[in-house]
């Protein structure tokens, strides 16, 4: 039988069980998927603990992102065969050895990525790419001021600024993470801590600010990024990993500064044509070898307690990935 992570009980990643499942029948339109691996994303983390605005019923399973291969097709189904590797696109239920889902759901994954980079790619790259295109609209030679550039989210968007021919500032709580920033496209670094870091981006900036702010991180961060903008700047609320910013309404106003919330599942949800584009962009980078995501641990699924932990603890580098045996 196959194995998936259960919450049963809202909580601390401890009380998630790997339990066995019955496999179900396919129904028309569907397809089985064999999971390879599954990625660990901070709204997991918050499901599982009732902290999210998506609130599943118990039980039920975590997970909105995997990657694997097709091993069961529904007869009316045409263009998929057996085998195919695949990323697969879930609100949860992704923590399992396999998954039914439908068409809309898959997404082929990149020749140049493993099962790993897959289940990890779509949901970190896919929000720095609304963050920067459609909400911050992102322009060649601005400023890019990206928060938590050592997380998973934050080297997605130093990537796809630098291709957006943005000059990168990545900020993070260590050298080691930003030595991975500056090779995947950051031209400045910042430690919080060493310097504030207004301070750093005037001084990198020369005193004009960031156009652009990548913020997943909130609290004190946001408020203090206010004072380091550009003006026409744009903020992007990516997050709230270090609790809820407030904003300052009067420095908003001073630099006509905008305040953008963002939400690439959502906003997909509402506007296919958006998440097509989205991802049809995200793939041709990826096979040109141009992005890619940055797994530091790969665990077994029965670890996953110790898997949230990482991004918890802020002691990934990028991504995290359950892996199945």
């Amino acid at each position: 039988m196959p194995r998936a992570i259960v919450c049963r009980e809202l909580g601390p990643p401890e009380t998630l069980r790997l339990e066995e499942f019955a496999a179900q029948p396919l129904k028309p339109g569907q397809i089985r998927i064999r999971i390879r691996a599954a990625g660990i994303n901070f709204p997991d983390i918050l499901m599982a603990a009732g902290e999210y605005q998506l609130k599943p019923e118990l039980p039920f399973t975590p997970g909105m992102e995997a990657a694997g291969d097709i091993s069961e097709i529904a007869d009316d189904l045409k263009g998929f065969k057996l085998g195919d590797r695949v990323i697969v696109k879930l609100r949860f239920g992704g923590y399992a050895e396999e998954v039914v889902v439908s068409p809309s759901q898959l997404t082929p994954l990149p020749s140049t990525f493993d099962y790993a980079e897959g289940a990890t790619f779509l949901a970190a790259h896919g929000t720095a790419h609304h963050a920067l295109v459609d909400r911050g609209q992102l322009k060649s030679g601005e400023v890019l001021l990206v928060h938590g550039g050592g997380g998973g989210v934050g080297l997605a968007a130093v990537e796809i600024g630098k291709l957006l021919g943005a000059t990168v500032i990545a900020a993070a709580s260590s050298e080691e993470k930003l030595a991975v920033a500056k090779a995947r496209g950051a031209e400045h670094c910042i430690v919080y801590g060493a310097e504030p870091f207004r301070d750093a981006v005037k001084r990198i900036t020369e005193g004009k600010g960031a156009d652009v702010v990548f913020d997943p991180v909130g609290g004190d961060i946001f408020e203090q990024s206010l004072r380091c903008i550009a003006w026409g700047a744009r903020l992007l609320v990516i997050g709230f990993t270090g609790g809820i910013g407030v904003a300052k309404t009067n420095l908003v106003l001073i630099k006509g500064a905008s305040v953008l919330g963002v939400r690439a599942g959502e906003a997909a949800r509402r506007d296919p044509a958006i998440g097509e584009a989205r991802i049809a962009a995200l793939l041709a980078w990826a096979e040109a070898g141009k992005i890619r995501p940055n797994v530091s641990h790969r665990l077994p699924l029965a670890n996953v307690a110790q898997a949230m932990r990482l991004l918890t603890d802020r002691k990934a580098i990028g991504r995290v990935a359950l892996l199945m045996e």
